[in-house]
């Protein structure tokens, strides 16, 4: 950020005061600053290594984003080459993660952690941190098929996670509302009610139901340069970005570079994800939906994935065809088979059912199936199931698991599917899918019993005793969210 600062050689913040009343770090972040040092870090000179953070100076970004949306920020390096903010990054990684090309753990960097933080500001500073390429490794999708991820080196999950939080103190003020994914203090649950808010509120009789191909794949680094360069001004921290994106990835021994594309696993893809879609997508929506509609329209954007309702079908006809063409001119396409218009909606159910319009249809959004449904008062509402292939690949996974954990103590077994069950209530558990849930729980009841009578041929894995195991160890059906209405309905 413009304007001047003090020496970046002190690794510990400003001494809190004797006694604060909550932590120390929250009493030296909410003090106001003397009128002449706004732009002053928040660095002491104690004589030992003192874990803080930046979220000081990650505030006076954020303010000065929030004050002037168009202002460049010209002096960022300092925030991310910062060995205190470094070490609280280090601190936020997961001490079992897969080690990188290089094969360095949490652990081993953690040896001799001062010196090593150090070194890489160092050469951060002086422009001689070089990013290495990403380890390729895959993950089952819902449907069968793989994810492919990156799994980046420690040093350059450290440096990528420092930037991005600085880029989230500049581009949070200015991302829209309509966009939730990868985003501080934002969840799928946040979209999920938001989106069902908007459709039970909002005169809404058709749904686009889109997913952008291979979005992380086709994403333009040139495109993405330029987003970037309208805000960041300062070319070291650009440099960064492009050394991410070109530094190839590593499968099987060999090395390739691509001109498009990010990397999915790195903590640097999800904001540069968000930045591109931000210009290319959302700032678009908001222009198109000001000037070109005859009707109401809603936007729920999360990541790649994304709902736009419509009052008027031929609003939702002339949207899809502009939005083919506006992707295109930045690379990116609509996926044929996963993008549809579908009839949906309370005016659209109340047709149906007086048989003077066409049939409500069904969409899928992070994980749920979303239906029109009534009440029991026959109220219409938006009634959200779990996906069939999200639950078959879930069962799946456990299937898989208890076979390799069939020899082990009963105890184990069953906190692992205690834990596995509850997991998947706390994502599930939404008003209206109780039925779902239950035939989730069942399901993995009968796995169980059927791992515990394979464990030998005299097996006394009877009704009663899975009752008293089932009663001990898997969670009952609950549901843990409230109302969409609850949450957004204000």
């Amino acid at each position: 950020m413009d304007g001047r600062r003090k020496s970046d050689r002190s690794v510990v913040p400003r001494k809190p005061p004797n006694k604060p009343e909550g932590p120390g770090e929250e009493v030296v972040e909410g003090r106001g600053r003397a009128k002449g040092n706004l732009h002053g870090q928040n660095a002491s000179r104690t004589q030992r290594w003192v874990p803080t953070n930046a979220h000081s100076a990650l505030a006076r970004i954020r303010e000065a984003a929030r004050r002037d949306g168009k202002q460049q920020f010209t002096a960022l390096l300092h925030h991310v080459s910062n060995p205190k903010h470094l070490y609280d990054v280090y601190h936020e990684l997961r001490r079992d993660a897969a080690p990188g090309v290089d094969g360095e753990t949490w652990q081993h960097y953690g040896k001799d952690l001062a010196r090593n933080l150090v070194d890489l500001s160092e050469r951060l500073k002086r422009g001689a941190y070089h990013a290495k390429p990403v380890r390729r490794s895959y993950r089952p999708k819902a449907d069968g098929r793989l994810r492919p991820l990156g799994v980046p080196t420690l040093e350059d999950k450290l440096v990528q996670r420092a930037t991005a939080a600085v880029l989230n103190a500049i581009y949070e003020t200015d991302f829209l509302d309509f966009s939730y994914g990868f985003r501080p203090g934002r969840c799928q649950h946040d979209a999920l009610d938001a989106l069902a808010t908007g459709l039970q509120r909002r005169k809404v009789n058709w749904v686009l139901d889109a997913d952008i191909r291979g979005f992380f794949d086709q994403l333009s680094h040139e495109w993405l340069v330029q987003f970037v360069e309208h805000r960041i001004a300062d070319r070291r921290v650009v440099r960064l970005i492009q050394k991410w994106l070109n530094a190839g990835v590593l499968e099987n021994g060999e090395r390739t570079w691509s001109e498009v594309g990010t990397v999915q696993g790195g903590s640097i893809s999800p904001i540069l994800a968000n930045l591109y879609l931000h210009y290319v997508f959302d700032l678009w929506v908001r222009q198109w939906r000001q000037r070109a509609t005859t009707g109401d329209m809603i936007v729920v954007r999360y990541a790649d994935d994304f709902i736009v309702g419509f009052e008027q079908q031929n609003d939702a006809e002339r949207f899809l065809h502009d939005l083919r063409e506006r992707l295109g001119k930045f690379g990116l396409e609509l996926h044929p088979e996963k993008t549809r218009l579908v009839p949906f909606g309370r005016k659209t159910a109340a047709e149906w059912a007086r048989g003077t319009g066409p049939k409500p249809g069904t969409f899928d959004f992070l994980g749920f199936t979303h239906c029109c449904g009534k009440s029991p008062k026959g109220k219409f509402f938006v009634q959200r199931r779990t996906m069939h292939k999200r639950m078959q690949a879930k069962l799946a996974e456990i299937k898989a698991e208890l076979r390799e954990r069939m020899h082990h103590a009963v105890p184990e077994q069953g906190a692992y599917l205690r834990a596995v069950v509850s997991g998947y209530f706390r994502y599930f558990g939404v008003p209206a899918n109780q039925q779902a849930l239950g035939v989730f729980r069942l399901a993995v009841i009968r796995l169980w019993q059927r791992t515990l009578r394979r464990r030998s041929q005299k097996s006394r894995c009877n009704q009663q005793r899975m009752w008293r195991l089932t009663t001990r160890w898997i969670p009952a059906v609950r549901v843990c969210h409230p109302w969409p209405m609850v949450r957004f309905g204000v």
